[in-house]
Protein backbone atom coordinates (compact mmCIF):
# COMPACT_ATOMS: atom_id res chain seq x y z
CA UNK A 1 0.00 0.00 0.00
CA UNK A 2 1.03 3.49 -0.65
CA UNK A 3 2.87 5.48 1.86
CA UNK A 4 1.86 8.64 0.86
CA UNK A 5 -0.98 9.67 -1.82
CA UNK A 6 0.58 13.20 -2.24
CA UNK A 7 -0.23 14.30 -6.09
CA UNK A 8 1.50 17.91 -6.52
CA UNK A 9 2.28 20.61 -5.67
CA UNK A 10 -0.49 23.61 -7.02
CA UNK A 11 -0.20 27.79 -6.25
CA UNK A 12 -3.28 29.27 -5.25
CA UNK A 13 -3.40 32.31 -7.01
CA UNK A 14 -1.98 31.27 -10.90
CA UNK A 15 -3.23 27.65 -10.80
CA UNK A 16 0.71 26.68 -11.69
CA UNK A 17 1.30 22.81 -11.13
CA UNK A 18 4.82 21.25 -9.74
CA UNK A 19 5.89 18.24 -8.57
CA UNK A 20 6.80 16.85 -5.09
CA UNK A 21 10.01 15.12 -5.70
CA UNK A 22 12.16 18.68 -6.06
CA UNK A 23 12.66 21.04 -4.18
CA UNK A 24 10.52 24.28 -4.47
CA UNK A 25 9.88 27.84 -2.61
CA UNK A 26 6.99 30.05 -4.17
CA UNK A 27 5.36 29.73 -7.34
CA UNK A 28 6.77 32.43 -10.11
CA UNK A 29 4.01 34.52 -9.04
CA UNK A 30 5.56 34.78 -5.89
CA UNK A 31 2.24 33.24 -3.99
CA UNK A 32 2.92 30.40 -1.35
CA UNK A 33 2.41 26.74 -2.65
CA UNK A 34 -0.13 24.01 -1.35
CA UNK A 35 -0.08 20.08 -1.27
CA UNK A 36 -2.71 18.51 -3.37
CA UNK A 37 -3.46 14.50 -2.59
CA UNK A 38 -4.86 11.92 -4.86
CA UNK A 39 -8.06 11.66 -2.66
CA UNK A 40 -10.16 9.64 -5.04
CA UNK A 41 -8.19 6.90 -4.94
CA UNK A 42 -6.90 7.16 -1.38
CA UNK A 43 -10.60 6.80 -0.62
CA UNK A 44 -10.65 3.66 -1.74
CA UNK A 45 -8.09 2.54 0.04
CA UNK A 46 -7.78 3.84 3.27
CA UNK A 47 -10.88 3.96 6.25
CA UNK A 48 -10.45 6.51 9.06
CA UNK A 49 -11.14 3.32 11.81
CA UNK A 50 -7.56 2.34 10.13
CA UNK A 51 -6.13 5.58 11.70
CA UNK A 52 -7.29 5.01 14.52
CA UNK A 53 -5.70 1.85 15.41
CA UNK A 54 -1.93 2.91 14.71
CA UNK A 55 0.88 4.88 16.49
CA UNK A 56 -0.57 8.27 18.65
CA UNK A 57 1.64 10.58 16.37
CA UNK A 58 0.61 12.71 13.61
CA UNK A 59 2.24 9.98 11.05
CA UNK A 60 -0.34 7.81 11.73
CA UNK A 61 -2.38 10.19 9.10
CA UNK A 62 0.67 9.54 6.77
CA UNK A 63 -1.23 8.77 3.48
CA UNK A 64 -2.73 12.45 3.59
CA UNK A 65 1.39 13.72 4.61
CA UNK A 66 4.07 14.47 1.95
CA UNK A 67 6.78 12.37 2.84
CA UNK A 68 6.40 9.52 0.16
CA UNK A 69 9.00 7.19 2.03
CA UNK A 70 8.79 6.08 5.03
CA UNK A 71 12.83 6.02 5.74
CA UNK A 72 12.83 9.86 5.51
CA UNK A 73 10.23 10.51 8.14
CA UNK A 74 12.29 12.61 10.63
CA UNK A 75 10.04 12.21 14.66
CA UNK A 76 10.03 13.04 17.83
CA UNK A 77 6.75 11.35 18.67
CA UNK A 78 5.12 14.54 18.10
CA UNK A 79 1.13 14.75 17.57
CA UNK A 80 -2.30 12.99 19.37
CA UNK A 81 -2.13 15.77 21.85
CA UNK A 82 -5.25 15.99 24.09
CA UNK A 83 -8.26 17.36 23.59
CA UNK A 84 -9.02 18.74 27.14
CA UNK A 85 -12.69 19.44 27.80
CA UNK A 86 -12.50 22.69 29.84
CA UNK A 87 -15.83 22.40 32.38
CA UNK A 88 -14.92 25.15 34.65
CA UNK A 89 -13.96 27.78 32.45
CA UNK A 90 -16.64 26.90 30.39
CA UNK A 91 -19.69 27.54 32.95
CA UNK A 92 -17.79 30.37 33.38
CA UNK A 93 -18.55 32.04 30.23
CA UNK A 94 -21.74 29.95 29.78
CA UNK A 95 -20.62 27.34 26.86
CA UNK A 96 -21.86 23.77 27.60
CA UNK A 97 -19.30 22.36 25.51
CA UNK A 98 -15.80 24.26 25.04
CA UNK A 99 -12.47 21.83 24.63
CA UNK A 100 -8.45 22.86 24.27
CA UNK A 101 -6.39 21.19 22.09
CA UNK A 102 -3.29 21.35 24.05
CA UNK A 103 -0.01 21.75 22.27
CA UNK A 104 2.19 22.08 25.41
CA UNK A 105 2.57 18.43 25.53
CA UNK A 106 4.30 18.09 22.11
CA UNK A 107 8.18 17.92 21.39
CA UNK A 108 9.75 21.68 21.87
CA UNK A 109 6.99 22.69 23.74
CA UNK A 110 4.84 24.34 21.10
CA UNK A 111 2.58 23.56 17.96
CA UNK A 112 5.53 24.06 16.22
CA UNK A 113 7.35 20.97 16.15
CA UNK A 114 4.58 19.91 14.16
CA UNK A 115 5.69 21.99 11.18
CA UNK A 116 9.15 20.94 11.62
CA UNK A 117 8.91 17.13 11.19
CA UNK A 118 7.00 17.38 8.45
CA UNK A 119 9.01 20.24 6.74
CA UNK A 120 12.22 18.79 7.64
CA UNK A 121 11.17 15.09 6.63
CA UNK A 122 10.32 15.89 3.04
CA UNK A 123 13.48 18.47 2.94
CA UNK A 124 15.09 15.31 3.78
CA UNK A 125 13.13 13.29 0.98
CA UNK A 126 14.27 16.18 -1.33
CA UNK A 127 17.46 16.51 -0.63
CA UNK A 128 18.26 19.72 1.04
CA UNK A 129 21.61 20.17 3.09
CA UNK A 130 21.16 23.31 4.79
CA UNK A 131 18.33 25.49 5.34
CA UNK A 132 17.44 28.72 6.67
CA UNK A 133 14.65 30.44 8.40
CA UNK A 134 13.54 33.68 10.60
CA UNK A 135 11.54 33.03 13.60
CA UNK A 136 10.07 34.87 16.54
CA UNK A 137 11.32 31.78 18.41
CA UNK A 138 9.01 28.81 18.93
CA UNK A 139 9.59 27.55 15.10
CA UNK A 140 13.37 28.41 15.48
CA UNK A 141 13.56 26.20 17.98
CA UNK A 142 11.43 23.58 16.52
CA UNK A 143 13.15 23.73 12.96
CA UNK A 144 17.03 23.72 14.72
CA UNK A 145 16.33 20.48 16.66
CA UNK A 146 14.50 18.68 13.91
CA UNK A 147 17.24 19.40 11.52
CA UNK A 148 19.92 18.67 13.72
CA UNK A 149 18.39 15.32 14.02
CA UNK A 150 17.74 14.76 10.07
CA UNK A 151 21.47 16.09 9.80
CA UNK A 152 20.40 19.22 8.36
CA UNK A 153 22.70 22.22 8.68
CA UNK A 154 20.08 25.22 10.03
CA UNK A 155 20.91 28.87 10.04
CA UNK A 156 17.95 30.19 12.25
CA UNK A 157 17.76 34.61 12.93
CA UNK A 158 15.04 35.92 15.37
CA UNK A 159 14.93 39.40 17.65
CA UNK A 160 16.84 39.83 20.15
CA UNK A 161 14.24 39.89 22.33
CA UNK A 162 12.48 36.43 22.07
CA UNK A 163 12.41 34.45 24.55
CA UNK A 164 15.27 33.43 26.31
CA UNK A 165 14.68 29.82 26.16
CA UNK A 166 14.24 29.18 22.64
CA UNK A 167 17.34 30.92 21.99
CA UNK A 168 18.95 28.64 24.03
CA UNK A 169 17.26 25.55 22.20
CA UNK A 170 18.50 26.93 18.81
CA UNK A 171 21.68 27.09 20.47
CA UNK A 172 22.28 23.93 21.73
CA UNK A 173 20.70 21.99 18.65
CA UNK A 174 24.27 23.38 16.91
CA UNK A 175 22.54 25.73 14.54
CA UNK A 176 23.99 29.03 13.22
CA UNK A 177 21.51 31.16 15.11
CA UNK A 178 22.05 35.25 14.67
CA UNK A 179 20.20 37.69 16.37
CA UNK A 180 18.68 41.25 15.14
CA UNK A 181 17.31 44.45 17.03
CA UNK A 182 13.96 44.17 15.35
CA UNK A 183 11.12 41.92 14.47
CA UNK A 184 10.81 38.99 12.59
CA UNK A 185 10.20 41.02 9.48
CA UNK A 186 13.88 42.34 9.77
CA UNK A 187 14.92 39.14 10.67
CA UNK A 188 13.36 37.79 7.46
CA UNK A 189 14.96 40.45 5.46
CA UNK A 190 18.09 39.03 6.48
CA UNK A 191 17.53 35.52 5.76
CA UNK A 192 16.22 36.84 2.34
CA UNK A 193 19.81 37.84 1.37
CA UNK A 194 21.52 34.27 3.05
CA UNK A 195 19.09 32.31 0.82
CA UNK A 196 20.13 34.34 -2.58
CA UNK A 197 23.81 34.86 -1.17
CA UNK A 198 24.70 30.93 0.20
CA UNK A 199 21.90 28.79 -2.42
CA UNK A 200 19.88 28.00 1.11
CA UNK A 201 16.63 26.14 1.17
CA UNK A 202 14.07 28.91 2.56
CA UNK A 203 12.17 27.15 5.40
CA UNK A 204 10.25 30.70 5.94
CA UNK A 205 6.55 30.69 6.83
CA UNK A 206 5.19 29.79 3.89
CA UNK A 207 8.25 29.97 1.55
CA UNK A 208 8.51 26.01 1.85
CA UNK A 209 5.09 23.84 1.07
CA UNK A 210 5.27 21.79 3.87
CA UNK A 211 5.18 23.67 6.76
CA UNK A 212 1.36 23.60 6.37
CA UNK A 213 0.41 19.94 6.17
CA UNK A 214 2.39 19.47 9.18
CA UNK A 215 0.14 21.99 10.88
CA UNK A 216 -2.98 20.87 9.45
CA UNK A 217 -2.55 17.20 11.59
CA UNK A 218 -4.16 19.39 14.47
CA UNK A 219 -7.30 19.39 12.26
CA UNK A 220 -7.12 15.85 11.36
CA UNK A 221 -6.71 15.02 15.25
CA UNK A 222 -9.91 17.37 16.63
CA UNK A 223 -11.39 15.53 13.73
CA UNK A 224 -10.59 12.05 14.95
CA UNK A 225 -10.78 13.15 18.58
CA UNK A 226 -14.58 14.21 18.30
CA UNK A 227 -15.81 11.06 16.57
CA UNK A 228 -15.34 12.35 12.95
CA UNK A 229 -18.09 15.21 14.02
CA UNK A 230 -16.66 18.71 13.37
CA UNK A 231 -16.93 21.60 16.53
CA UNK A 232 -18.80 24.49 15.93
CA UNK A 233 -15.99 27.10 16.12
CA UNK A 234 -12.05 26.21 16.52
CA UNK A 235 -10.22 29.21 17.74
CA UNK A 236 -6.64 29.93 16.80
CA UNK A 237 -4.08 32.35 17.51
CA UNK A 238 -2.74 33.65 14.02
CA UNK A 239 0.64 35.46 13.45
CA UNK A 240 1.71 34.05 10.52
CA UNK A 241 -1.53 31.92 10.20
CA UNK A 242 0.07 28.51 8.99
CA UNK A 243 -2.16 26.86 11.30
CA UNK A 244 -5.44 27.98 10.38
CA UNK A 245 -4.73 27.40 7.07
CA UNK A 246 -4.05 24.08 7.48
CA UNK A 247 -6.88 22.85 10.02
CA UNK A 248 -9.16 24.75 6.97
CA UNK A 249 -7.01 22.39 4.17
CA UNK A 250 -7.08 19.44 6.49
CA UNK A 251 -11.07 19.72 7.12
CA UNK A 252 -11.84 20.09 3.45
CA UNK A 253 -9.73 16.83 2.84
CA UNK A 254 -11.84 15.03 5.16
CA UNK A 255 -15.06 16.30 3.91
CA UNK A 256 -13.68 15.54 0.16
CA UNK A 257 -13.20 11.91 1.50
CA UNK A 258 -16.60 11.88 3.13
CA UNK A 259 -14.76 10.93 6.50
CA UNK A 260 -17.03 14.20 8.06
CA UNK A 261 -20.22 15.93 7.10
CA UNK A 262 -22.16 19.55 7.12
CA UNK A 263 -20.75 22.72 7.85
CA UNK A 264 -17.04 23.26 8.37
CA UNK A 265 -16.80 24.88 11.64
CA UNK A 266 -16.44 28.74 11.97
CA UNK A 267 -12.71 29.98 11.99
CA UNK A 268 -11.50 32.68 14.10
CA UNK A 269 -8.08 34.38 13.84
CA UNK A 270 -7.03 35.40 17.04
CA UNK A 271 -4.27 38.35 17.47
CA UNK A 272 -3.24 41.22 19.63
CA UNK A 273 -4.21 44.67 19.41
CA UNK A 274 -0.35 45.71 19.24
CA UNK A 275 -0.53 43.72 15.92
CA UNK A 276 -3.49 42.99 14.26
CA UNK A 277 -3.10 43.09 10.58
CA UNK A 278 -5.70 40.11 9.74
CA UNK A 279 -8.46 41.56 12.23
CA UNK A 280 -7.91 45.23 10.48
CA UNK A 281 -8.22 43.44 6.47
CA UNK A 282 -11.09 41.39 7.82
CA UNK A 283 -13.08 44.22 9.82
CA UNK A 284 -12.68 46.32 6.01
CA UNK A 285 -13.78 43.68 4.11
CA UNK A 286 -10.37 42.92 2.78
CA UNK A 287 -8.76 39.80 0.92
CA UNK A 288 -5.09 40.89 2.35
CA UNK A 289 -3.67 42.73 5.00
CA UNK A 290 -1.29 45.99 5.14
CA UNK A 291 2.03 46.38 6.88
CA UNK A 292 1.27 46.61 11.24
CA UNK A 293 3.63 49.39 11.71
CA UNK A 294 5.16 49.73 15.51
CA UNK A 295 3.74 45.87 16.25
CA UNK A 296 3.95 44.96 20.15
CA UNK A 297 2.77 42.49 22.08
CA UNK A 298 3.37 39.99 25.06
CA UNK A 299 2.16 37.18 23.21
CA UNK A 300 5.31 36.80 21.24
CA UNK A 301 4.01 34.00 18.66
CA UNK A 302 1.86 36.70 17.18
CA UNK A 303 3.65 39.56 16.80
CA UNK A 304 3.93 39.18 12.74
CA UNK A 305 3.50 42.90 11.53
CA UNK A 306 2.44 40.98 7.36
CA UNK A 307 2.11 37.66 6.55
CA UNK A 308 2.95 35.81 3.61
CA UNK A 309 -0.12 34.06 3.59
CA UNK A 310 -2.70 36.24 4.62
CA UNK A 311 -5.20 35.98 1.37
CA UNK A 312 -5.40 31.94 2.85
CA UNK A 313 -6.10 33.48 6.44
CA UNK A 314 -8.58 35.26 5.46
CA UNK A 315 -10.14 33.24 2.62
CA UNK A 316 -10.59 30.57 5.48
CA UNK A 317 -12.15 33.23 7.43
CA UNK A 318 -14.55 34.16 5.08
CA UNK A 319 -15.35 31.01 3.95
CA UNK A 320 -15.99 29.42 6.94
CA UNK A 321 -18.42 32.40 7.99
CA UNK A 322 -15.82 32.76 10.67
CA UNK A 323 -14.13 36.01 12.10
CA UNK A 324 -10.93 37.88 13.32
CA UNK A 325 -10.99 39.03 16.91
CA UNK A 326 -8.02 41.23 18.67
CA UNK A 327 -7.53 40.80 22.29
CA UNK A 328 -5.04 43.03 24.69
CA UNK A 329 -2.03 42.25 27.07
CA UNK A 330 -3.84 43.11 30.31
CA UNK A 331 -6.97 40.59 28.93
CA UNK A 332 -4.19 37.52 28.04
CA UNK A 333 -2.77 38.05 31.45
CA UNK A 334 -6.47 37.86 33.24
CA UNK A 335 -7.48 34.76 30.60
CA UNK A 336 -3.89 33.02 31.21
CA UNK A 337 -4.43 32.59 35.31
CA UNK A 338 -7.83 31.98 35.01
CA UNK A 339 -7.26 29.08 32.75
CA UNK A 340 -4.57 28.06 35.46
CA UNK A 341 -6.36 28.75 38.10
CA UNK A 342 -9.77 26.69 36.94
CA UNK A 343 -8.70 24.00 35.10
CA UNK A 344 -4.85 23.32 36.22
CA UNK A 345 -3.32 24.08 33.11
CA UNK A 346 -0.27 26.99 32.61
CA UNK A 347 -0.75 27.51 28.63
CA UNK A 348 0.83 30.48 26.57
CA UNK A 349 -0.19 34.23 25.76
CA UNK A 350 -1.34 33.18 22.13
CA UNK A 351 -3.35 30.68 23.71
CA UNK A 352 -5.02 32.63 26.58
CA UNK A 353 -5.49 35.04 23.75
CA UNK A 354 -7.78 32.25 22.09
CA UNK A 355 -10.10 31.93 25.40
CA UNK A 356 -10.47 35.55 26.14
CA UNK A 357 -11.61 35.73 22.26
CA UNK A 358 -13.82 33.09 23.06
CA UNK A 359 -15.34 34.73 26.32
CA UNK A 360 -15.74 38.33 24.63
CA UNK A 361 -17.23 36.30 21.34
CA UNK A 362 -19.89 34.40 23.65
CA UNK A 363 -20.59 37.95 25.29
CA UNK A 364 -21.56 39.43 22.63
CA UNK A 365 -23.69 36.48 21.49
CA UNK A 366 -21.61 35.56 18.06
CA UNK A 367 -20.71 32.02 20.02
CA UNK A 368 -23.59 30.34 21.32
CA UNK A 369 -24.32 28.97 24.70
CA UNK A 370 -24.90 25.30 23.30
CA UNK A 371 -22.26 25.39 20.73
CA UNK A 372 -18.99 23.19 20.40
CA UNK A 373 -15.67 25.38 20.66
CA UNK A 374 -12.25 24.29 20.28
CA UNK A 375 -9.17 26.92 21.18
CA UNK A 376 -5.82 25.85 20.40
CA UNK A 377 -3.50 26.62 23.00
CA UNK A 378 -0.45 26.85 21.14
CA UNK A 379 2.47 26.34 23.46
CA UNK A 380 3.43 25.66 27.00
CA UNK A 381 3.45 28.65 29.84
CA UNK A 382 6.59 28.02 31.03
CA UNK A 383 8.00 28.76 27.51
CA UNK A 384 7.51 32.50 28.10
CA UNK A 385 8.36 32.51 31.94
CA UNK A 386 8.74 36.40 31.66
CA UNK A 387 5.37 37.31 30.65
CA UNK A 388 3.39 35.61 33.50
CA UNK A 389 1.86 38.29 36.20
CA UNK A 390 2.10 36.95 39.69
CA UNK A 391 1.24 39.43 42.46
CA UNK A 392 2.53 39.90 45.90
CA UNK A 393 -0.64 38.67 47.29
CA UNK A 394 -0.01 34.64 44.88
CA UNK A 395 3.26 34.77 46.45
CA UNK A 396 2.40 35.35 50.13
CA UNK A 397 -0.09 32.84 50.13
CA UNK A 398 2.47 30.35 51.48
CA UNK A 399 3.79 32.38 54.30
CA UNK A 400 1.80 30.37 57.21
CA UNK A 401 3.46 27.30 56.41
Amino acid sequence: MRYSYVSHLYCPKCGNTFGTSEQHQLCTCGSPLLVAYDLDEMKKNVAPEEWGTREPTLWRYHELLPVEEEHHVVSLGEGMTPLIPMRELGNDMSIGNLYMKDEALIPTGTFKARGAAVGVSKAKEVGVKELAMPTNGNAGAAWGLYAARAGIIATIVMPADAPKITRNEVALSGANLYLVNGLISDAGKIVGKAVMDYNLYDASTLKEPYRIEGKKTMGLEIAEQLNWKMPDVILYPTGGGVGLIGIYKALNELKELGWVKGKLPRLVAVQSTGCAPIVKAWEEGKRESEFWNDSETLAFGINVPKALGDFLVLDAIYNTDGCAIAIDDESMLREQEKVANMEGSFICPEGAAAFAAIRRLRENGWIGRNETVVALNTGAGIKYPDTVRVSAEMLGKGDRV
